[in-house]
């Protein structure tokens, strides 16, 4: 008689049960999707635009401000050490505390931890506006966050409020309002930074002239301040206190033994190998664009005979707020429908192949610049790397499918997405500080030309796609999960 083992990954149904939830999912997919809650999800939304609106005002303006700090010297080739580092600390000390955040998220609700969080990033945006040294940058961005965790919370909400027939429509609005606050950022930051400067009959004051990167801050932190109440009185918890009240027993340290499929995990226990599979595509993509993100800028920016365009923090802001508006409509108008067509993993596939040739643009625009000069060309190649990166912006959508149904249980989504979060805001660490500080050291001691960081990113773009064909051809399971659930 043979006796079969039974660990974590042997099948615990069987091929009848499997047979009959295939035919519940089935016609439950012909039912069409549930409808959205429009008025948690559009609240929601809200909240997502405050994330790049505080981020990334700063990118139009970071390297004049660094190069006016004296801290590079007069040397404009190692401002983006600087700024790569300035870029980065948000990312370094959010990694320290994002999985606390959204696993405290997890016993004790959303909404008390998304209301803090907005209130750190107003905190902190209002620092860095009054900021006149450069310690004081890093002060504020470190504040940023360590105080904020909503980036992992916002995406555990949007697996609270959705099923897995409507959450192609709930994540495809993650990457439009991102999209849409990624817009908005830039362009405070590039219409309003140095208003004494630009609106000198309106900003007459001595302090817009010795504070003159306050005002975009305060305009962001304006917007944050609105939604931060419009949450307090309107948003409801979307965790059900039944739920927490089984998460938060004891000591918060579950049982191991424990096998409900509401109980908190141990976090050896979120180790599976769906959830380092999809966390580390995440990481990847995350990884990969937010370099790209720290490049882009630097490039516009820096003068035409050491590898950039000269353009200042005006058109840097048109630049990567039409960036944000047409990632925007596109993820708006097509993500949803291409998800249904192709699926996720070839959207994935498509969003990472996009990165080497997002890289591979920077160079050649480079050139033809420093032969033609920044004409009319020019504008067409910076206009195509940018329907590159929002081909690229997909992959975001498509992964974070696959992490929200990667969980073991549905009481450990919140963790899972910290661990993603946590694993990302690493990668989102080294990505800006590496990505600027090989430009500045490719600039400096002539590697091919002062293009070899953009050689380096091209690589690690390929390996990317090596890693993304590792995913399944359809996300986990979790249907079947689901409906195992409303029907016990």
């Amino acid at each position: 008689m043979t006796v079969e083992r039974i660990d974590e990954e042997t099948a615990l149904l069987t091929n009848a049960t499997n047979t009959t939830k295939n035919s519940n999912y089935v016609q439950k997919r012909r039912r069409g999707p549930t409808p959205l809650p429009k008025v948690q999800i559009s609240i929601l939304m809200l909240l997502q635009i405050c994330e790049p609106i505080t981020s990334q005002s700063i990118y139009p303006y970071i390297n004049q401000l660094i190069s006016e700090l004296d801290i590079t010297g007069g040397d404009e080739r190692k401002v983006g050490y600087y700024a790569g580092l300035i870029e980065s600390l948000f990312f370094v000390t959010e990694a320290m505390t994002v999985f606390q955040w959204s696993r405290a998220s997890d016993h004790i609700g959303r909404k008390p931890i998304l209301l803090i969080g907005l209130a750190g990033s107003m905190v902190s945006m209002l620092l860095f506006g009054l900021s006149k040294t450069f310690w004081t940058l890093v002060i504020s961005r470190c504040l940023t966050g360590l105080l904020n965790g909503n980036i992992g919370v916002m995406k555990s909400t949007i697996g609270d409020l959705t099923d897995s027939s409507n959450r192609a429509e709930g994540v495809s609005m993650l990457p439009v309002v991102w999209s849409l606050g990624a817009t908005i950022g830039p362009l405070i930051g590039g219409t309003f930074a140095r208003p004494h400067e630009r609106f000198p009959k309106v900003f007459t004051a001595p302090f817009w002239k010795a504070y003159p990167y306050f005002l975009p801050c305060l305009i962001g932190v304006g917007y944050v301040f609105v939604a931060f109440w419009i949450t307090v009185l309107v948003f409801k918890e979307t965790i059900p206190k039944k739920r927490r009240s089984r998460t938060s027993s004891t000591d918060g340290s579950p049982s191991p033994s424990r096998v409900s499929p509401d109980g908190p995990l141990p976090l050896r226990e979120l180790f599976t190998y769906r959830v380092v599979l999809s966390v580390s595509n995440y990481v990847a993509l995350a990884f990969l664009s937010i370099s790209f993100n720290a490049l882009l800028p630097l490039f516009l920016a820096m003068p035409l005979d050491i590898g950039g365009l000269g353009l200042p923090p005006s058109a840097i802001g048109y630049v990567m707020g039409g960036y944000g508006a047409a990632t925007g409509l596109f993820q708006f108008c097509w993500f949803a429908k291409i998800n249904r067509i192709l699926g996720e993993k070839r959207v994935f596939m498509t969003g990472m192949m996009a990165l080497p040739g997002c890289f591979a643009m920077l160079p050649i625009t480079s050139l033809v610049a420093q032969y033609w000069g920044v004409d009319a060309l020019v504008w067409v190649l910076i206009a195509f790397t940018m329907m590159l990166a929002v081909i690229m912006d997909m992959a975001y959508g498509a992964i974070f499918m696959y992490i929200t149904a990667s969980p073991p249980t549905k009481a450990a989504l919140g963790a899972t997405h910290g661990l993603s979060q946590t694993s990302a805001s690493i990668s989102r660490a080294v990505g800006p500080a590496l990505s600027t500080s090989l430009f500045s050291l490719s600039v400096q001691e002539n590697w091919l030309g002062g293009y070899a960081v953009y050689l380096i990113f091209g690589v690690l773009s390929v390996a990317s796609v090596l890693l993304a064909r590792q995913l399944p051809e359809e996300v986990w399971e979790e249907e079947e999960e689901e409906e195992e659930e409303n029907e016990g």
